[in-house]
């Protein structure tokens, strides 16, 4: 099993990583024909687009992961209702879309307001939910690669798509909503016919609506779990396009964010990975393999940020070809380390989805969201845009680990997992990295190399215990 964990995580987190390493080759090439009002108007208008997205589905990807490992024999009717449903829900939301881009289109943008409303809305209106639907077979079966080679190829296809539009054809802005588009109808396609033709989940446009009803009565409650993914990730943005923060502001705060993907990407990844893993060992009733599996995960988790961390200030020096930009580096720091929150979320959230005690996430990511939009309408004012990374890594960690001391998940786990140590650990991990950044090259070199070390032999002294996962 963790021969599958780690296969898997490298198969989901290094597609995107390639393209992301290629992307990053890129910034000194697009970086040059960018201005921090570019970066400002795109951050502005996806921060704004990313606030609805978690209605897409409302959900309802739960209801399918659950009706496979539930019903393994009747799941792809069930699918086929909440495609059918989903297909005409798009239409609807897609409107919705489209009047909120328009109504808070920056005003830099306002010449291509009409195109980038319909670069954005309709790969939704011509395909709906069938990525999502189509992907998520792939993961809960453990193919990996499906998704993998299409991550690869469509994420290189969107960086030549950049480089040509913006550098070649000198749009600006206007390159990033392009080249998302065109990767956006061709990734769809290529799902699906999988989906149609050789999976024959094929959508019901009659769909039951007492099954859709029921569906919805699980799912739903964990929209606003889902919605903490905007209130965390992009509102910040949002918030400072609100509170008339300058766009070249906006814009520096979001080559910070663009810098630190590529471990949201990877923790996004792992999780992917990690999900169908931990479900098999709930169905077997091995929670404590679930939790081993967790510490593990944590473990090299906090590691691996903390040394891409302490070479951020290179990276950026790099990488990001324009002055006025290279500064926010520490930015990054602390919005990489914030997404060592994953692991150990995984850890109390898995197991309410999988025992669909839905009621309570709510109170665990939604809670966090919201006080990370109440911290950044107080702080921003006051200590300026930076203020943003910082509420997004104290909402993170209370994310991760909250939900360890509600009493229902006290009530369906049978195992400790001992959140103070791991929140100690990551917040001493973070004070290191944002010190340690500004060291020498050969002191960063000795101290990467050290960690390294000490890990392995940390891995081959407890070969058994990873060995049972």
């Amino acid at each position: 099993m963790l021969k599958k964990l780690f296969s898997h995580t490298a198969i989901y987190g290094l597609a995107p990583q390639l393209t992301k390493l290629a992307s990053f080759l890129a910034l000194p090439i697009i970086t040059k024909d960018l201005t921090p009002q570019d970066y400002g108007v795109s951050g502005v208008i996806t921060a704004y687009a990313t606030a609805i997205s978690v209605f897409a589905s409302l959900g309802l990807r739960l209801v399918l992961v659950n009706s496979f490992f539930k019903s393994p024999n009747h799941y792809k009717w069930l699918w086929r209702q909440v495609y059918g449903f989903l297909t005409i829900w798009n239409v609807v939301y897609a409107l919705i879309l489209s009047a909120l881009i328009y109504a808070i289109m920056p005003a830099e943008a306002m010449d291509n307001r009409w195109l980038i409303v319909g670069l954005n809305v309709l790969p939704l209106v011509f395909f709906g939910q069938t990525q999502t639907i189509c992907s998520t077979y792939y993961q809960i079966n453990q193919k990996p690669m499906q998704i993998a080679l299409r991550s690869v190829i469509f994420g290189l296809l969107t960086i030549a798509l950049n480089i040509y539009f913006i550098s070649v054809l000198k749009m600006g802005y206007m390159g990033w909503f392009w080249s998302t588009f065109i990767v956006g109808i061709l990734t769809n396609i290529s799902f699906y016919y999988p989906l149609n033709f050789i999976l024959k989940i094929t959508p019901i446009l009659n769909y039951k609506w007492r099954l859709i009803r029921q569906s919805l009565k699980v799912s739903l409650p964990t929209v606003p779990h889902n919605y903490s993914g905007y209130l965390l990730g992009s509102s910040d943005k949002a918030i400072m396009d609100l509170l008339h923060i300058d766009t070249s502001r906006i814009g520096t705060y979001n080559v910070a964010t663009l810098v630190s993907t590529p471990a949201n990407q990877f923790a996004a990844a792992s999780t992917i990975a990690v999900g169908p893993l931990l479900n098999t060992y709930y169905k077997k009733a091995q929670d404590h393999k679930a939790r081993n599996l967790i510490f593990l995960w944590q473990g090299a988790f906090i590691i691996g940020t903390f040394v891409f961390c302490i070479w951020l200030k290179e990276l950026f020096m790099l990488l990001i070809q324009n002055e006025s930009l290279q500064g926010s580096f520490h930015l990054a720091i602390i919005m990489v380390m914030a997404f060592n929150y994953r692991p150990m979320y995984a850890g109390a959230n898995a197991k309410l989805l999988y025992t669909e005690k839905t009621k309570i996430l709510w109170r665990v990511s939604f809670i966090a969201g919201i006080s990370n939009v109440i911290m950044n309408l107080v702080a921003i004012p006051i200590w300026g845009f930076e203020a943003a990374a910082y509420t997004t890594y104290i909402s993170y960690m209370y994310m991760g680990y909250s939900g360890f001391y509600f009493k229902v998940f006290k009530e369906v786990n049978p195992v400790k997992y001992y959140p103070e140590i791991w929140l100690a650990i990551t917040i001493a991990a973070t004070v290191l990295a944002y010190g340690i950044v500004n060291f020498d090259f050969i002191s960063k070199a000795i101290i990467t190399i050290s960690l390294l070390v000490v890990s392995m032999i940390l891995l081959a002294k407890n070969k058994k215990w990873y060995n049972e996962i």
